[in-house]
This record gives structure tokens, C-alpha cells and sequence, in this order.
């Protein structure tokens, strides 16, 4: 039976991972015969904000700690990560990936990926392991490859930045996967796009069932 390690960013789509995405993404893995183990780094996050306003929270928060609202508890700090260990990795979205797992929200170009997103992967890549990403998480793959095909749907922002870090940009629709089989790299817009939570659905099994076709 192959293993997804999930790698999530906090809870919530202004602030960490979006919920939705997330869990739908953890549905597809099962429905489809295979396991998961979700994973996030133990840190505080960039900030905290109020979903129903939108203003910021004069609060912290750790991004272990709030990610294991959506695992249920079962969830590992990133330093534990094992390539050896998982068939495939995947990182659901929200803009936790922008803001906790690398810079790219608040420093654009300029950004980095943190050290334990990188390190896990990178040891997923020289292993040829499937690695996929969704909505706004491809910026982070982005930043580590050069020459590599994402998609992050239409938005202009995040594709105009995939193309300066020297990769191709391709535009998608609800429920396409843009995948780059070189570096077996597997992307899709989910909410990227305005979208039904049945068009995320979509969009999660989709992507998890191209991963398992090289898994």
C-alpha cells in the first residue's frame, strides 16, 4: 500500500493550510488505497488572522499546534520526515505555504523555502518520487527548481514569479493537473480559481491519482 506524507501549514486559508483542500486532499489518498501521515513544522506562524474579518490577531500561534486541528492529532513535526519512509508528498494549500513554509507573501521574489520543506523535498526528488502541490503551494516548488512545469490556475502573480525563477508557467482549469514528468512534480489550481468545494474535490483526486500512477 503506498504512503502520501502531507505536509500542511497551519489551519486556515489566510494563515495556514486551507481546510478544505487539506482534508479533501486526505479523503482522495484513502479513497483511493493508499495511507498518509501528515506532517508540519513546529514553529510559531507568521501571524494570525481572523477569518471573518480578515484583520489581524494580536496573538501566536504554532503551526504544529494548529495543523493538528485538521490531522486529528496525528501528525508528526517536519524534522521527523523520512523520504525512506513514503511513496509520495504532497502539500495541500493556503497561504500558510507563502507565509510559514517559505517567505513568498511577504518577500515575492526574494523569498525562501524553510530548511525542512526543502530538505524533505529535495529527499523526495533525488529519490524520483512523486511530489505534488496545490492552489498556492507550487510557488515553493517553484523556488527550488529551475526549468520545471507548474501551474498555479490564472493568477497572474504567482505565474509571473514561477516564470522569473526560470520555470514554465501553464494556465488550468478546475480539475487539471499540470505535470512535469522530468522531475515527476504535480500541480493543480484548486482555489487558485474560484471554485465549489466539488470542483476541489475534483481537483485533490485528480492529482492524487496522477501521483500514484508513478508512486
Amino acid at each position: 500500500m503506498k504512503k502520501f506524507a502531507v505536509i500542511l501549514s497551519g489551519c486556515g486559508v489566510f494563515d495556514g493550510a486551507e481546510i478544505q483542500e487539506a482534508v479533501l486532499t486526505l479523503l482522495a489518498i484513502d479513497k483511493l488505497g493508499a495511507t498518509y501521515q501528515c506532517f508540519a513544522p513546529d514553529m510559531l506562524q507568521y501571524h494570525v488572522l481572523d477569518h471573518l474579518t480578515g484583520k489581524e490577531m494580536p496573538e501566536k500561534r504554532n503551526v504544529l499546534i494548529e495543523s493538528a486541528r485538521i490531522a486529528r492529532g496525528k501528525i508528526e513535526p517536519l524534522d521527523r520526515f523520512k523520504a525512506g519512509e513514503f511513496d509520495a508528498l504532497v502539500f495541500p494549500g493556503g497561504f500558510g505555504c507563502a507565509k510559514n513554509l517559505s517567505t513568498w507573501a511577504y518577500e515575492g521574489d526574494r523569498c525562501t523555502v524553510l530548511p525542512s520543506v526543502e530538505k524533505a523535498v529535495m529527499a523526495m526528488f533525488e529519490a524520483k518520487k512523486p511530489i505534488g502541490a496545490m492552489c498556492i503551494a507550487p510557488v515553493i516548488l517553484a523556488k527550488l527548481f529551475k526549468g520545471s512545469n507548474f501551474t498555479t490556475g490564472d493568477d497572474t502573480s504567482s505565474g509571473s514569479f514561477i516564470r522569473k525563477m526560470g520555470n514554465k508557467f501553464t494556465p488550468a482549469d478546475h480539475g487539471e493537473v499540470v505535470i512535469d514528468r522530468v522531475r515527476n512534480l504535480f500541480t493543480t489550481p484548486c482555489y487558485m480559481l474560484d471554485a465549489t468545494i466539488s470542483q476541489i474535490a475534483e481537483g485533490t483526486e485528480n492529482l492524487v491519482r496522477e501521483m500514484l500512477k508513478t508512486a
